[in-house]
């Protein structure tokens, strides 16, 4: 079996429900390492360092999906292009979050900031995968797609 083959193979769906299963728990640890910071600056710098891992891997996720697979759902189903459009709305409304909690982060905002900026974060991150899946696995799982999942579903 060649490597395209193989790559073939790949079941897009369980690809993706695994990428946000992933996601889910850096947001956990992230969230943890605010719960546990005793002081502002105790929890700045453990959230810094969570933070930042955490919303790299979301936002090269979301980059990944808008570049490689939402294009390729499109080329091969066009009805799902109002579906595609309002995911990448949400792509940019966390992109936009993200800015958010970063800014609240670098400049050492109280716990109680950082925890309302990470709580918006998760609740439209949790709303968007869960519409994601809905409305996109049954069709993953029969996607004919010849790429590497990291370079689709980003580096996770």
């Amino acid at each position: 079996m060649t490597e395209g083959e193989k790559t073939r193979l790949v079941a897009w769906g369980a690809e993706l429900t695994a990428v946000h299963a992933r996601l889910r728990q850096a947001l956990a640890v992230t969230r943890q390492a605010l719960a546990e910071g005793t002081a502002p600056d105790a929890a700045s710098r453990d959230l810094l360092l969570f933070c930042h891992g955490f919303c790299a891997a979301l936002t090269g996720h979301h980059l990944a999906e808008d570049r490689e697979l939402f294009p390729a759902i499109a080329a091969d189903h066009p009805e799902l292009r109002e579906t595609l459009r309002k995911l990448e709305q949400d792509h940019s409304m966390m992109s936009h979050l993200i800015g958010g909690l970063q800014a609240a982060v670098d400049s050492h905002a109280a716990p109680a900031e950082l925890t309302r900026h990470l709580e918006g974060l998760a609740a439209i991150m949790e709303s968007h995968f869960r519409y994601e899946e809905r409305e996109l696995l049954t069709l993953l799982d029969a996607l004919q797609l010849d790429a590497d999942p990291t370079r689709v579903l980003g580096p996770l």
